[in-house]
Formats: structure tokens, C-alpha cells, sequence
């Protein structure tokens, strides 16, 4: 796919892989929907990135209001080739202990979020006579359990499932869908997990210019799955006692 012109719709798009992915597409030339809960950080990427930067509060796990403002949004002439499901909430701890209400944001988020955006927008995404592309971020721990991970993990190994099933049943009608399993991300998102970010961790703009790449494919060439990883997973400066 030729990205400069394209339209894309990126989850998350405030900080982290997302607010890296939104920045690589602009700098592609495409115009890019950046939805996100925190008004402050949009706009503050709208003014870094300009206008092809559209900013979009809005709260995905909220059914109804995403299927109106996708409807408002690219009904008519708009079109829509790139939808990257990035959103994503983690609650950590053994699972005696894990609050019902974290568990829920989890599966609010990182399951029925990205339903609720997928299955709004693919109507469209069928309309566009050119081939269009989904891209699932995923997780390792979608591929594997970690213990006190419990919650998480189940939500990643159904954001695999959901994105297998998809690109199975979508390719026909031209649309590729992707799953992307990064390891862990030098990003704020493991705060209060217990795991510290340090220099080996796989780097947002690193996982952006790979989905790039992916989303720049033949048209007849489908990357279903990929699954990245720091070569070397641990921290370069362990603590030392003197």
C-alpha cells in the first residue's frame, strides 16, 4: 500500500507505541483519526504533527459512542483504508488478589474496544476498491502465560484469536488484517507492575517503522502474525551491591 494519501484510524494514539505509530503515518503523508481518553495529550500531538493529525477524544470501550462517531465520521465520500487497534490496559497481580473492576477494564478495553472498532469500521473498509489493512497489537503474553499476568494474558490470547479468525474470514473482500506480538515496550505502560523500563526493551518508534513496513506490502501479500522481541530481554544495568 501507498501510505501518503491514505486515511487511518490508530487507538492509543496519546502516548506510547500509539502516539509513535500516529507520528510514522504523518510523516508518511497519511491523515491520521488519533482517538485517545486524554484531550491534553491529543491536542498536543495535533499541534506537533499539524493538521493530517486529527485528534479524537473518545472512549472505545464505550459501545454506542464509537459506533456514532464512526458512522458521523466516514459515511459519504471519506474513506478509510488503515485501522491500527492499539488500545490497551494492563492490571498486573496473582489473581486472588486482582479486582474485579481492573479485570473488566482489561476485557472493556483490550477485547471489546477493539470489537466495537472493527466491527463499525469494516463496512467502510470493504467500500474502498483498493486494499485496505487491519493491524491487532497483540502481545507475547498472548502466545504464552506469565504468572501474575493472568488477566492480561487472557485478554492477548483473544486479540490472537479474534485477529486469526479476521484475517481468514476478510482477506476475500481485500481487507488484510495483522497481528502484532511485541515483547515489552520501553513505554509507561508497566508502571505499578513490578517491571522496570530499561535500554533493552523493544522502543515505540523501532515497532512503528516495522508497521510500516508490514502496512507498505504488495497488495497481494498478507503478513498475518508477527511476533517481536528484544534480542537481549534484560535490563544492560543491573542493580550491583557495592
Amino acid at each position: 500500500m501507498e501510505l501518503r494519501g491514505t486515511t487511518a484510524v490508530v487507538s492509543g494514539a496519546g502516548s506510547g507505541l500509539g502516539k509513535a505509530l500516529a507520528t510514522a503515518l504523518v510523516a508518511k503523508g497519511a491523515t491520521v483519526h488519533g482517538l485517545g481518553r486524554t484531550e491534553q495529550k491529543l491536542q498536543d500531538l495535533h499541534t506537533e504533527l499539524g493538521e493530517t493529525f486529527i485528534p479524537v477524544v473518545l472512549d472505545i470501550a464505550h459501545e454506542q459512542a464509537v459506533r456514532i462517531w464512526v458512522e458521523r465520521t466516514f459515511r459519504g465520500a471519506t474513506r478509510l483504508d488503515i485501522l491500527i487497534n492499539n488500545a490497551g490496559a494492563g492490571h498486573f497481580g496473582k489473581v486472588d488478589k486482582l479486582p474485579a473492576e481492573q479485570w473488566r477494564e482489561m476485557i472493556d478495553t483490550n477485547l471489546n474496544g477493539m470489537f466495537y472498532l472493527t466491527s463499525s469500521m469494516v463496512p467502510f473498509m470493504k467500500k474502498n476498491p483498493r486494499s485496505t489493512h487491519i493491524i491487532n497489537i497483540g502481545s507475547i503474553l498472548g502466545k504464552v502465560g506469565s504468572p501474575e499476568r493472568s488477566g492480561y494474558c487472557a485478554t492477548k490470547f483473544g486479540v490472537q484469536g479474534f485477529s486469526g479468525s479476521l484475517a481468514m474470514e476478510l482477506r476475500n473482500v481485500g481487507i488484510k488484517v495483522t497481528c502484532v506480538n511485541p515483547g515489552s515496550i520501553n513505554t509507561h505502560f508497566f508502571e505499578g507492575s513490578g517491571i522496570e523500563p530499561h535500554d533493552n526493551m523493544l522502543h515505540p518508534k523501532d515497532i512503528a517503522h516495522l508497521i510500516m513496513q508490514l502496512l507498505e506490502t504488495p497488495d497481494n501479500m498478507l503478513v498475518d502474525e508477527i511476533t517481536l522481541r528484544p534480542l537481549q530481554p534484560r535490563d544492560p544495568k543491573p542493580n550491583t551491591r557495592a
